[in-house]
């Protein structure tokens, strides 16, 4: 029976005139899925399929940047989402910022959209201001991800340290939404595109304050971060524009990844951006003229190569 098994296969081989091309896994590293990351990554995913031949994408969901960065280095993901604080703090191999060593590998595809520190608590909390924060419940996001480093940043900047709070949570977006809504926490910080559908849900369930970052605050705090406004209405009650800090998000992949196919990824996310805008209004923020502003660490060729085509400039 082997024997009849193995002549089959041999002349299966031996018929085969062409050989089959190997597919290109791509795994799309994203984030939780109650935040931006996750939508877009499954918008992208559905991209690929359509647009870039031969390749077979998946969507993993994951802690987001510190995670993601780390397993592009270790080769187990195609492209990934990060900020830009997280990506450069792992260029460097920021020990603190939890990465072990200097990520070497990593490779830029293309700046994306800015996040928006929203710093969001229950009406019922009392917290109007940064000060406010002092003995209250405040989730960061999860540990070492690139929302709990955006809140470090921004509490060290107003003078605030997390021993000041009454109880620090490090939770993903989903999670920190429905304790607040079980006035098990006074209030969250999301790292987020604007209208993340977790605060989206908090708003429709209790009233909320939007908490501002004042422009001083992001002055002291300084870059890669930059002053910004969350629009009036983009929740529910929040009926005036609230200032606050924001930092780049990008889209990253690993030097081990074939040019041809960072060439392929990087022309057929361009191509979408109506599709892309249609699974998060964060979307609309991306632009081709500024695709590689501020980019922490070295282009990957086949993303280069696209961009120099389309006559783009850092």
């Amino acid at each position: 029976m082997r024997r009849v098994v193995g002549a089959a296969a041999a002349i299966a081989l031996a018929g085969a005139s062409v050989p089959a091309q190997a597919q290109d896994f791509i795994n799309v590293l994203t984030g939780g899925t109650s935040g931006v990351y996750y939508p877009m990554g499954v918008a992208l995913s559905k991209i690929f399929t359509e647009k870039v031949q031969g390749s077979r994408p998946s969507v993993q969901a994951t802690k987001a940047s510190v995670e993601n960065l780390t397993l592009l280095q270790q080769g187990k993901g195609e492209i990934g989402f990060t900020l830009g604080d997280s990506l450069a703090m792992g260029w460097a191999g920021d020990e603190e910022a939890g990465f072990k060593s200097k990520l070497d590998k990593l490779r830029g595809v293309t700046a994306i959209y800015p996040n928006y520190i929203q710093i969001v608590a229950t009406q019922e909390s009392g917290i109007k201001s940064l000060a406010d924060l002092k003995g209250k419940r405040l989730s960061v996001g999860a540990p070492k991800s690139g929302t709990e480093l955006n809140a470090r940043a921004i509490l060290q900047g107003a003078g605030l340290t997390y021993k000041d709070l009454g109880k620090v949570e490090y939770l993903p977006f989903g999670e920190s939404v429905e304790l607040m809504k079980n006035r098990q926490l006074d209030a969250t910080l999301q790292s987020a595109g604007l209208g993340v559908s977790s605060i989206r849900d908090l708003s429709t369930s209790v009233p909320i304050v939007v908490v501002e970052i004042p422009a001083a605050v992001v002055e002291k705090v300084g870059t890669p971060y930059i002053k910004a406004t969350i629009p009036a209405n983009t929740y529910g009650g929040q009926t005036a524009p609230v200032q606050t800090a924001a930092v780049v998000n990008y889209l990253v992949t690993h030097s081990g990844v074939k040019d041809e196919t960072v060439y392929q990824m990087t022309k057929a996310i361009y191509e979408s951006l109506p599709e892309l805008a249609a699974a998060h209004a964060a979307a609309k923020d991306i632009k081709l003229e500024s695709a590689l502003a501020g980019m922490p660490v070295p282009m990957h060729p086949g993303a280069q190569r696209y961009f120099d085509e389309k006559g783009v400039k850092k």
